[in-house]
């Protein structure tokens, strides 16, 4: 362990601790300490992962949301299949090992739609991510059947009055039955918090920690909660969201060491350097935009968000040399870091 931090113990931590550790004031010596687990159980290789946001259609209300089904000021747009495996095909060209399908939850795209995208983008040789929010878990059954490999679906909070409140009509019971069908399907399943939301304590952040660790999940997304003007909460501010997003980020890291843990977007939007600050405090994957403009524009889940015209996998290799990283030319799977370097770990 870092000598900067002797503070930090072996996990399993326990509520109380990671309480502390999302209170301190001065998280240098938490950011340095996930930083150095990081590079022991995934190494210093970044997975970059092409994501198509191919729907902002959605049946849900949840009121932090832009694209929410109550939003009549969004500009709704829905690609085609082909649009979509076209796309993934580009990002395929770009050198992207793994490609992300996600939307809001837009039911045009039934579970025979959804499946025969899944085995056109497989014959490709990419990986497959979905992002498509609570399904059957006949439905979930039938993506896995057509190819799909990982599958993430952000908790958001476990704080369920909170999460109710938040999300109307939704049940936030079926939100966790979701993610148990995919554990059992066999998928690598993704979860997540969003930091920042009214009403939310950093016991309930703990216990989203704590919540992820009993899972496991393969992949923990987090990110700071972002007003946007057409919701509800378009009165609220993201001061501090992203400070305690990346100790989020760090002590997941410290608990579940070698999951894939992404750099998001929104970190980006509250800082020009956002990303590349969330790759310093424990993360290690990366997911570019590759969905044409026209489209991406407008799938606005919070103000602000970048829409760099899509580019090569490589474009990624200067900006990750800056802070000691490399771009990765594996799929980047649960556990491969350590697969492939079996030597003893010291953490």
């Amino acid at each position: 362990m870092h000598a900067s931090a002797p503070s930090f113990k072996k996990p399993p931590l326990t509520r109380s601790e990671i309480v502390a550790l999302l209170s301190g004031a001065d998280s240098r010596a938490l950011f340095q300490t996930a930083d150095d687990v990081r590079r022991q159980f995934v190494g210093d290789a970044v997975y970059l992962r092409g994501l198509i946001e191919f729907s902002n259609y959605c049946k849900n209300d949840c009121i932090y949301c832009g694209i929410r089904r109550s939003n009549h000021r969004a500009s709704r747009y829905r690609m085609t299949p082909d649009e979509i495996v076209q796309t993934a095909e580009k990002a395929v060209q770009y050198g992207y090992k793994t490609v992300v399908l996600q939307s809001g939850e837009d039911l045009w795209f039934d579970a025979d739609k959804m499946s025969d995208i899944i085995r056109r983008i497989k014959q490709l040789g990419a990986a497959v991510t979905l992002s498509l929010g609570e399904k059957t878990r006949e439905e979930y059954a039938a993506f896995r059947q057509a190819g799909a490999d990982r599958y993430l679906l952000r908790i958001e909070t476990t704080d369920k009055a909170l999460y109710e409140k938040l999300d109307p009509q939704m049940s936030w019971d079926n939100r966790v039955r979701c993610l148990e069908d995919l554990k059992e399907l066999g998928y690598e399943v993704g979860s997540g918090s969003l930091v920042g939301l009214p009403g939310q304590t950093v016991e309930s952040l703990a216990e989203d920690l704590l919540f992820f660790k009993s899972l496991p999940v393969d992949m923990a997304g987090i990110g700071p909660f972002i007003p946007h003007p057409d919701t509800p909460l378009a009165a609220e501010s993201a001061k501090g969201h992203l400070d305690l997003s990346l100790k989020m980020m760090a002590v997941m890291r410290l608990m579940l060491p070698d999951i894939n843990i992404p750099a998001t977007t929104a970190m980006e939007t509250l800082h020009p350097q956002g990303r590349l600050m969330a790759l310093q405090c424990g993360a290690n994957v990366i997911m570019p935009n590759v969905t044409a403009e026209t489209f991406s524009r407008n799938y606005e889940l919070y103000p602000g968000k970048p829409h760099p015209a899509a580019s090569a996998a490589a474009a990624w290799k200067e900006p990750l040399a800056s802070i000691g990283r490399t771009v990765s030319d594996g799929y980047g799977f649960h556990g491969d870091y350590l697969k492939a370097n079996p030597g003893r770990l010291t953490f």
